[in-house]
């Protein structure tokens, strides 16, 4: 051995060994992809319970398919997970969900709901100054005319869907039965969503069209009884009315006393708005006959002609519901949508998430399950181009009428 080297004793080799170890590269240990949290805050208790129920059915099918599919690709295969809360039956219960949802659940990245349109006002006050992305199927055009950046309304808004809906009602009626209709009648309750549809036809579209209004009743639901309200449409028989209601109770009672009083749909026409009105709950309570021949306005509806047969399918099989509604559909929409911009977004973070919303623009993916088949969202958060769906009770089966296409069925207008 040389004079420059000395052998190393246990105690210096075992220091050696320690500094090589701390001193070496950190071996990167993967991580199991964490959960990319979601919420869903819809009524599950109280007269629009079945409606928030229908909501779940779609989103928690939405999640189940993202997770057998792989998850969130760009999160490390992350799986999505569901939370979900119950609004009540109340504007303040709702408010009260979403500042659980909020302080329980930081990681949220997102969420959709509250269907009826005066709780998703009160939920999206909350979300929104907690930068929490919304989607909702909500119809009030004041959810996204409040200038809020962070909520996204797929659906045509309550105004929107008056200005479409009354002139395609005229149109209709003239082609099944060559005649203009010359009167209605209104009746509604006073939530959000009935007095925003109403407002563009009372201030100015009414008059346009050529009709006289013949009678126009305004109540506060949940409904006791129906009977003074269809008197009133009894006696002053329009050529056809306006039934805007937003709970299956409501519509159930209203319907059931036209067709008491003589004046249901098969001799008179009703219109509606919403898309409880084409609920299975409300087939089992009201009855075919008592449904034939209504015409409903809504922002979406299931059409296998729209290439949704497979998911229509699924649906039926995983729920037993006898088909899929607006409820439904645009939940499991939604779902994918947020599954979408987080992938976009490459990483779960809230702000990144609806910052890709924002930029969407496309007619693939999520967009399949709207009408129209294309998302992009305009500055105040509404989607560009969202159209009017028109369904009509047929057979006791809400088949769709409007827009005649693939799919759809020719439409009817009783005769006086």
């Amino acid at each position: 051995m040389s004079r420059g080297h000395k052998w190393l004793t246990p105690s210096m080799l075992t220091m050696a060994l320690g500094l090589a170890a701390a001193t070496a590269p950190a071996r990167v240990v993967a991580q199991q992809p964490k959960e990319v949290e979601v919420a869903l805050v819809v009524p599950l208790s109280g007269p629009w319970a079945r409606q928030g129920v229908l909501e779940r059915m779609g989103a928690e099918m939405a999640i189940d398919d993202i997770n057998k599919s792989g998850g969130i690709k760009s999160v490390g295969g992350a799986k999505m997970k569901l939370i979900v809360l119950d609004t009540g039956d109340s504007a303040e219960k709702a408010k009260n969900a979403a500042q659980r949802l909020v302080a329980q659940n930081p990681d949220v990245v997102g969420g959709i709901g509250a269907w009826l349109s005066s709780f998703t006002l009160a939920v999206t006050e909350v979300t929104e100054r907690a930068e929490l992305p919304w989607l909702t199927l909500s119809y009030s055009d004041v959810i996204t005319g409040r200038g809020f950046h962070y909520v996204f309304q797929t659906s045509a808004t309550a105004d929107r869907q008056a200005e479409l809906a009354l002139p395609t009602i005229m149109e209709l009626a003239v082609k099944v039965t060559g005649k203009k209709p010359t009167s209605t009648g209104v009746i509604q309750d006073n939530t959000a969503s009935p007095v925003s549809f109403m407002k563009p036809m009372r201030a100015g579209g009414f008059e346009k069209a050529g009709l006289k209004v013949l009678v126009d009743e305004i109540y506060t639901p949940p409904l006791s009884d129906a009977t003074p309200l269809v008197s009133k449409v009894r006696t002053s028989r329009p050529d056809f009315v306006w039934v805007i209601s937003t709970s299956i109770p409501d519509d159930s009672l209203l319907v059931q006393k036209f067709a008491e009083m003589g004046i249901g749909p098969s001799r008179l026409p009703i219109v509606g708005n919403g898309a409880h009105f084409g609920a299975p709950e409300l087939l089992k309570v009201a009855g075919a006959d008592v449904l034939e021949g209504i015409l409903i306005a809504v922002a979406n509806w299931s059409n296998e002609g729209q290439g949704q047969r497979q998911l229509i399918d699924e649906f039926k099989k995983r729920t037993g519901e006898p088909w899929l509604t607006q409820d439904s559909l645009s939940a499991y929409g939604h779902v994918w949508i947020l599954k979408e911009a987080v992938e976009k977004a490459g990483l779960a973070d809230r702000r990144k998430v609806a910052e890709a919303i924002r930029a969407m623009d496309t007619s693939e993916g999520a967009a399949k399950y709207f009408a129209g088949n294309h998302i992009k969202f305009d500055e105040k958060g509404r989607r560009v181009d969202a159209p009017l769906v028109i369904f009509q009770w047929q057979q006791g089966v809400p088949v769709t009428v409007y827009p005649q296409g693939p799919g759809s069925a020719k439409p009817r207008w009783a005769m006086k």
